[in-house]
């Protein structure tokens, strides 16, 4: 959990074990930015731009609690292996793409699938922690008529029955399953999924005050809906504060130093 935020939002006093960072990893031109974007304003954008690295931040107020959702898009070449570690260390739920026209992208998705449960494992053994890594696969671009060179096979095997993932064949142009993957991903993390895109109500920026006020509150416990709105100017913790966020749990985890297993 990143418990970091900014003046402004720390306003919310929202609790640590409500915010959660969710990160997307995946080889270039996969999708990875239009899924996001689908999940942030319902968009898609034909036009390519590469990622270096993009944080945003989601707000959503589900039935009189406050929730924030901080999401890193990353690169997908990976110039800088240690921010790569670093982003899994401090990630919560993790979505994996690949473009089902591209077996490269798939083999891809093989190593950060190895690397985030190798990563996350060597922190538990830290911190003592049990908790499972909450992860969805996406075969992306589904709705292209195409050689699909990547095998059903192959990718039930990555799967490999692990409750904690879950792969879905998705479109982020046409929208399809992408509703449907947000909803697993956030079950399987056991928070609402009420975060989901099609599950709450998107609010704008001059109603967000009104996310901590009582009668919000009120109101929310009452009706049962959903809110969600997305901070504009979300900046991401800085990589100081992930590094001591990562070290502090670590050392308050365990006093012994563990050989082969540094965490930063």
């Amino acid at each position: 959990m990143i418990k970091k935020m900014s003046p402004s939002e720390n306003e919310f006093n929202i609790p640590a074990k409500n915010c959660h960072r969710m990160v997307i990893l995946g080889s270039t031109k996969v999708g990875k930015t239009a899924i996001i974007s689908r999940f942030l304003n319902e968009r898609f954008d034909d036009q390519y731009t590469p990622t270096i690295e993009d944080f945003h931040r989601k707000l959503f107020s589900i039935r009189g609690e406050i929730y924030q959702l901080d999401i890193l898009d990353t690169s997908g070449n990976h110039p800088f292996p240690a921010m790569r570690r670093l982003s899994i260390l401090t990630g919560d739920i993790f979505i994996l793409v690949f473009s089902l026209d591209n077996r490269e992208s798939f083999q891809e998705v093989q190593r950060l699938k190895r690397q985030i449960y190798e990563t996350k494992s060597c922190l538990r053994n830290k911190t003592k922690e049990t908790a499972d890594v909450p992860l969805v696969i996406c075969g992306n671009k589904c709705d292209r008529d195409f050689y699909q060179e990547v095998q059903e096979e192959e990718i039930k095997q990555l799967v490999g029955g692990d409750k904690h993932c879950a792969y879905f064949e998705i479109s982020a142009k046409k929208n399809t399953n992408v509703d449907q993957m947000f909803q697993t991903l956030f079950t399987m993390a056991k928070l609402p999924n009420e975060m989901s895109p099609d599950r709450h109500r998107k609010v704008s920026l001059q109603h967000c005050e009104l996310l901590h006020s009582k009668s919000f509150k009120s109101k929310k416990c009452k009706d049962g809906n959903a809110y969600g709105v997305v901070a504009p100017f979300a900046r991401r913790p800085s990589v100081h504060s992930d590094l001591m966020y990562i070290k502090e749990k670590a050392v308050g985890g365990s006093q012994a130093k563990e050989k082969g297993c540094i965490i930063c």
